[in-house]
């Protein structure tokens, strides 16, 4: 492009201004587009006089590649804007309409201002390709929020699903649900080494009742876990091998001789308390009325 004729759109938006900043809000007011359920018309034309003022400052610089320095105030301008609609719900293609929707109300005053000039198609196809690519980062900047919600959502969601639990005094238990990967075992691990510390545990459960195949990625990811426990002072059992898992181990030929397994939690708790030198008593009602009420005081 030919730098001589950027001070041109300068000048018509120094000219005109208001009546674009009016004409783009009637066009987003009127688009299919317009989310007025997410964004009021006084934040969405606050929104379009700032992105005016910083696209009139970069062209003043004369420099049209939106990827220089001349341009980052318009680019973070846009990151910011892609990244707030994105958390509340904007479409890749209701955020980019931000951007393309200002095309006619330029074009308009391109042609009012050049009325009968014969650079016209020039100042137009100029102005159509720097929106073009303003509206591209716009969708790359949205994209890329999207999927930093989306991980984020996703770890909370894994964090939640793998939950420690203090059963008793000194004794973890960890139960797992659905398939152990790299990333969860990361997280499982975090999560317990945390509560250890914050705990003094000493015994963890590791239930894995809720996996549905063990293979030797995840046993390996088990003893890994069970690794970084130790080293935190605390020992590991593991509950929840069916005889179908037991049978996958050994085929597999996974060790885990070094580590106490049991076939339910129950077991596994059981052992627990012994290891820890405690134990569950039961102890029968003193008499009928404490066994169907329980106990009670009178006042």
């Amino acid at each position: 492009m030919d730098k001589s004729q950027a001070p041109s759109l300068v000048n018509i938006l120094n000219q005109h201004e208001p009546e674009i900043l009016n004409d783009w809000m009637a066009l987003q007011s009127e688009s299919a587009s317009r989310r007025s359920d997410l964004i009021s018309d006084n934040d969405l034309k606050a929104q379009s006089k700032e992105f005016l003022a910083a696209f009139r400052a970069a062209l003043t610089s004369g420099n049209e590649d939106t990827a220089t320095a001349a341009w980052k105030p318009v680019r973070d301008l846009l990151q910011d804007l892609s990244s707030s609609r994105a958390n509340q719900g904007f479409s890749p293609a209701e955020t980019a309409s931000f951007v393309f929707s200002l095309k006619q109300p330029l074009f308009r005053s391109v042609q009012q201002d050049r009325a009968g000039g014969a650079d016209v198609l020039a100042e137009i196809w100029k102005t159509t390709n720097l929106l073009d690519r303003l509206g591209l980062l716009v969708t790359e900047f949205h994209q890329k929020s999207r999927e930093s919600v989306i991980n984020r959502q996703q770890r909370e969601l894994l964090e939640l699903s793998t939950p420690v639990v203090k059963l008793w005094e000194s004794i973890l238990a960890l139960p797992l649900i659905g398939t152990l990967d790299s990333e969860r075992t990361q997280i499982v691990m975090e999560s317990l080494l945390q509560t250890i510390v914050e705990t003094g545990a000493s015994i963890a459960i590791i239930d894995i009742t809720g996996v549905p195949t063990v293979d030797t990625l995840v046993a390996q990811h088990l003893l890994k876990t069970v690794a970084a426990a130790r080293l935190m002072g605390a020992e590991c059992i593991i509950s929840g091998i069916r005889p179908q898992i037991a049978a996958t181990i050994v085929h597999l030929g996974v060790d885990l001789n070094s580590v106490a397994t049991k076939a339910t939690l129950a077991d596994a708790f059981a052992l627990a308390l012994r290891r820890t030198g405690q134990m569950v008593q039961r102890v029968r009602p003193s008499s009928p009325q404490e066994a169907t009420f329980g106990p009670h005081s009178d006042s």
